[in-house]
């Protein structure tokens, strides 16, 4: 199938200029405090860890999943990324996967990115941590379960801030759009749910140390770096069999009727696509491979600039 060119995130002119201005204001203030946080427990082999898991995370966004009524979701990643990291190393590799998908491929708003920042990667790493840190002490089977429960609940807490958001913006009606987002959101957290499980499964049976609460600050290795690094590319190359169904936003925005207040950006990038190559995954795959290569760089760089500071 060919991937579809919509942006998967909130675009501008989806949001009011205060809402906007408000979710920009609540997301600085958390990421500051995340950087804080971050910069006090950060440890050494920490950092490719977290640049990995930005690739992974921006490889498996690439990939939609068809769900009923001809729409499709994705990977957030959320709660994967804050159990597998903790809270707050985890909100700083969401950011950075979602501010490269913004300003390099086009997806999603400039002045609406605080809101899919927040959407997207501080609830949804907040509650998953949140929930999961709870099964400390308990059983494999019973962790596995309660990741699912908070993935499925992080995606469901993003599209609530969503659905308010657009109510405050005055974009839809509170009493139409909450339920659309829910119901649609209910099924894709499902999937989020699935994937979430399936990769720390992975996890448990190949590097359980690095679900160990008490390592977080020396989680890492060369060998799981490379390994994670050819996951997140090899994940890239399905990227051309992504689901062509607008995602649970979109297909709500089309119902409602306010698809076509949404501004359009253009750029050489735009769609996850290379804009002078002609075959379409050729493209897709190119450019999925260029957004794993520097949004784990800019990880990197970012962990190894707090380390530098913090010596």
């Amino acid at each position: 199938m060919l991937y579809a060119p919509t942006p998967l995130h909130i675009p501008d002119g989806f949001l009011s200029l205060i809402v906007a201005i408000i979710c920009w204001s609540i997301t600085a203030v958390t990421l500051a405090l995340a950087i804080s946080k971050t910069n006090k427990s950060l440890g050494e082999k920490q950092v490719p860890l977290m640049g990995v898991m930005a690739a992974f995370i921006f490889a498996a966004q690439m990939i939609n999943f068809p769900v009923a009524g001809g729409t499709s979701g994705h990977l957030l990643g959320g709660a994967l990324a804050a159990i597998v990291l903790g809270p707050w190393p985890a909100m700083l590799v969401m950011t950075a996967v979602v501010a490269v998908q913004g300003l390099l491929f086009q997806d999603g708003g400039l002045l609406a990115m605080g809101a899919n920042i927040l959407n997207m990667g501080l609830l949804t790493a907040a509650i998953g941590y949140g929930l999961y840190r709870s099964t400390l002490g308990r059983s494999r089977n019973t962790k596995l379960t309660v990741a699912g429960i908070a993935a499925w609940l992080s995606v469901m807490a993003g599209a609530l801030s969503t659905s308010l958001q657009l109510w405050l913006s005055g974009t839809a009606q509170l009493q139409v759009v909450i339920p659309a987002m829910l119901g649609v959101h209910t099924l894709i957290g499902l999937g989020e749910a699935l994937v979430t499980v399936a990769a720390l499964g992975f996890i448990f049976q190949t590097r359980p140390d690095l679900l160990n609460e008490s390592a977080q600050a020396t989680k890492g290795g060369r060998g799981w770096v490379v390994a994670g690094a050819l996951i997140s590319l090899a994940v890239v190359l399905l990227a051309p069999l992504a689901s062509t169904n607008p995602d649970g936003l979109n297909r709500v925005a089309i119902n409602l009727g306010f698809m076509q207040s949404a501004q359009t950006r253009v750029g050489p990038l735009a769609g996850y696509a290379i804009s002078f190559i002609d075959s379409t995954a050729v493209s897709k795959i190119v450019a999925g491979g260029l957004g794993v290569f520097v949004v784990g760089a800019i990880i990197v760089l970012i962990g190894r600039s707090m380390q530098a500071r913090k010596a």
